[in-house]
């Protein structure tokens, strides 16, 4: 049976990554401090990545790993100011070797790593706009980000397993994925759990669910369900290897188009945009939060817990504060469909499908 280990199995894409290659049947560890969803042939290592030594003792023993998914990620407080800071840079290249050297050295017939990047690839949030749409085939762009860090070790380490011999050697994948939205709480990156509180609150204290953000503009969506595939996919396909790709649901979004859905996957009415910071203004919410979730017997945590950094992503994403319309921000994802994972979604429907999902779990309450 092959045996998958993903890093970060409890975060966005990770979650979902878990989840994906478990009901495919494979054997998966989740690698991760929250436990990872409770499914057969899941099992769950704890871990900490910043511990070099105790990745050499725990990776030794991992052997069997036939694949490997790096969906691990460290972010700093507030989110955007760390994205250029050294210190996170080296704090995400040290935490993928310290992944990625232990199971190289362990696993014999490791066969496929898969690596996430994202569209800060193409150094949209440094020197605007980046041109329409974007492509993997262009150079590198040339700014600090960890994921040039990474990508760097990952290219050495399997140019020196090639040059060894000795049997298979094993192949990579990069994936790029658009704005990703998933089930996971407490994450740096996942605003689905962040606008259900956000609706929660507002029928709470009787406030008209307005769309918080600035102007309209146009971008994509990734459902962390169709990163899951495409990592899937990727793990055994031969077109795959050695490639990066861009990932998107494959249609676009304009949030102000989208809002009157998404109040009504919330069970709201939708309102007229009123800019709101959704980092400044939820923190101050916290009671009342506990107010909701002992009344609906929620699983879901307290507030800070719940948002994670994820507040301060919201206010990003929904452009808050922008006094014009960004550039569009569009992948290209031709390549991907070329190399033959054709999947897609509909990001009305995502949406729609997450909120039904964070209720079923009791991270939302019900609709009113």
């Amino acid at each position: 049976m092959s045996h998958v280990i993903v890093a970060g199995g409890a975060g966005v894409v990770g979650a979902a990554a878990v989840e994906a290659f478990a009901r495919a049947g494979w054997r998966v560890t989740a690698l991760c401090r929250r436990p990872p969803p409770a499914l057969p042939g899941v099992e769950h290592l704890a871990l900490d990545l910043t511990d070099r030594a105790a990745c050499e003792a725990a990776l030794a023993r991992l052997g069997d790993v036939t694949h490997a998914v790096y969906a691990a990620l460290h972010e700093l407080p507030g989110l955007v100011a760390g994205w250029l800071d050294p210190g996170q840079i080296e704090t995400n290249r040290a935490m993928f070797a310290n992944f990625l050297d232990p199971l190289t050295a362990a696993a014999g017939g490791l066969r496929h790593v898969s690596v996430l990047q994202g569209a800060k690839a193409y150094g949209g949030h440094v020197h605007p706009p980046v041109p329409v749409p974007a492509k993997e085939r262009w150079p590198r762009d040339d700014h600090p980000n960890f994921y040039w860090e990474q990508e760097d070790h990952l290219r050495a380490a399997a140019a020196r397993a090639r040059a060894k011999g000795g049997g298979a050697p094993w192949t990579f994948t990069i994936l790029r994925p658009q704005v990703v939205f998933g089930g996971a709480v407490g994450s740096a990156m996942n605003i689905a759990p962040v606008l259900g509180a956000y609706a929660a609150i507002c029928a709470e204290e009787g406030r008209p669910f307005a769309y918080p953000g600035g102007p309209a503009w146009l971008w994509e969506a990734a459902d962390a369900r169709l990163v899951a595939k495409a990592l899937l996919w990727a793990a055994e396909a031969p077109s795959a290897a050695d490639e990066t790709f861009n990932v998107a649901n494959g249609d676009v979004a304009d949030w102000t188009a989208l809002w009157p859905s998404i109040a009504r996957a919330l069970g709201q009415a939708p309102a007229e945009p009123e800019p709101l910071s959704l980092a400044a203004w939820l923190p101050t919410k916290a009671e009342v939060w506990d107010r909701i979730r002992a009344r609906h017997d929620l699983r879901a945590p307290a507030l800070p817990a719940l948002l994670g950094e994820s507040h301060h992503y919201a206010d990003r994403i929904l452009a808050h504060g922008a006094a014009a319309p960004r550039a569009p921000n569009l992948l290209s994802t031709i390549k991907i469909r070329q190399a033959g994972f054709a999947e897609c979604q509909d990001t009305e429907d995502m949406f729609a499908d997450w909120f039904e999902r964070l209720r079923a779990d009791r991270i939302l309450p019900p609709l009113p």
